[in-house]
C-alpha cells in the first residue's frame, strides 16, 4: 500500500508541470484589424514552432480591450494606446494591463491613383475631414466634390488618426463614409475618384496613391526618425508580465524572425 502510495505521488509531480502547461496552452487574441496581419503571421508561426493553438480574432481596438478586461482573450491586439477609463475599468475587475510595443505603423493618406494631387498638410488634412474643405480645387486637385473615408468609432486607426492630425475632440464631418476595416477603405477608395481615406502603412499597395504629409512620405527611414509625424506603435496587452508560452508569444516580434515578418508585412520593427 506504501509503495502504491509513493507511486502515485510521483506520478503526480511528475506530470504536473505538463498539466499546468496545456492549461495554459491555448493563446487567445482580440483587437486591431491594423495588427492583424502581424498578430495572423505570429500565430501560425509560433504554432508550428512550439505546437502551441493561438487563435486570432479582428473585432476592433477598443473590443480588444474589453475582451482583455472581461477575460475573453488573453492578449488585447491594439493600434492605439488603451484610454485612461479603460484602465481603470480593467484594474477594477483586477485586470492589470501591461502595454508591449510590437511593431511601429505609418498612417497613410490615401487618395485614388488618378488624382494629381501628391501632398497635403496636416491643417489641409484637418479641415477636409472637418468639413471646412470640400472640393479637391482648393488643394489644387480638380473640381470635384472630396469623397471623405473614416473608420468606425471602435477603431484605434480612427483614433490614432484624430489625435494626429484631426485634434482631439474635434468632430469629424457628417458626411464622412464610415468603412469598417483598413481593408474597406482600401477598396473605396481605389474605386472612387475624388475620395480620401488612410490606412495602415503595411495595408498599402498599388491600387491607391499614397500623399506626402507636410512634404514628407511614411517610410520605414521617416517614422523611425520622426520627421513622417502621422506615425504610431502598434500594441498587444496582456493582464500582467507574460510567463511561459504566453512570453515567448510576446517576445516573438523582438526576434529575428519576428522581426523578418514584421518587414515582410510592410510594417515597421522598432
Amino acid at each position: 500500500m506504501i509503495k502504491k502510495l509513493l507511486l502515485l505521488l510521483a506520478l503526480t509531480l511528475f506530470t504536473a508541470p505538463g498539466t499546468s502547461e496545456a492549461a495554459t496552452a491555448t493563446i487567445v487574441l482580440d483587437g486591431s484589424t491594423t495588427v492583424g496581419p502581424l498578430a495572423k503571421s505570429f500565430a501560425s508561426y509560433f504554432t508550428k514552432k512550439y505546437g502551441v493553438h493561438v487563435t486570432v480574432s479582428e473585432s476592433g481596438s477598443g473590443n480588444g480591450a474589453k475582451s482583455l478586461i472581461n477575460g475573453s482573450c488573453t492578449i488585447a491586439a491594439m493600434s492605439r494606446a488603451m484610454k485612461p477609463e479603460e484602465i481603470a475599468s480593467a484594474r477594477q475587475k483586477g485586470v492589470n494591463p501591461l502595454a508591449h510595443v510590437i511593431a511601429l505603423d505609418g498612417l497613410s493618406m490615401v487618395i485614388h491613383p488618378a488624382n494629381p494631387v501628391m501632398s497635403l498638410t496636416k491643417a489641409q488634412i484637418s479641415s477636409i475631414y472637418r468639413g471646412a474643405i470640400t472640393n479637391w480645387k482648393e488643394v489644387g486637385g480638380p473640381n470635384a466634390r472630396i469623397v471623405v473615408i473614416q473608420r468606425e468609432s471602435n477603431s484605434g486607426t480612427q483614433e490614432a488618426f484624430k489625435d494626429l492630425v484631426v485634434g482631439k475632440g474635434v468632430q469629424i464631418t457628417g458626411n464622412a463614409e464610415t468603412q469598417s476595416s483598413n481593408g474597406s477603405v482600401k477598396n473605396r477608395v481605389s474605386s472612387t475618384l475624388s475620395s480620401i481615406g488612410f490606412l495602415g502603412l503595411g495595408f498599402v499597395d498599388r491600387s491607391v496613391k499614397v500623399m506626402a504629409v507636410n512634404g514628407v512620405m511614411p517610410s520605414v527611414k521617416t517614422v523611425k526618425n520622426g520627421t513622417y509625424q502621422v506615425s504610431r506603435p502598434l500594441y498587444f496587452y496582456t493582464n500582467g508580465q507574460p510567463s511561459g508560452s504566453l512570453k515567448k508569444f510576446i517576445d516573438l516580434p523582438q526576434s529575428s524572425d519576428g522581426k523578418g515578418i514584421i518587414t515582410e508585412l510592410g510594417f515597421i520593427n522598432r
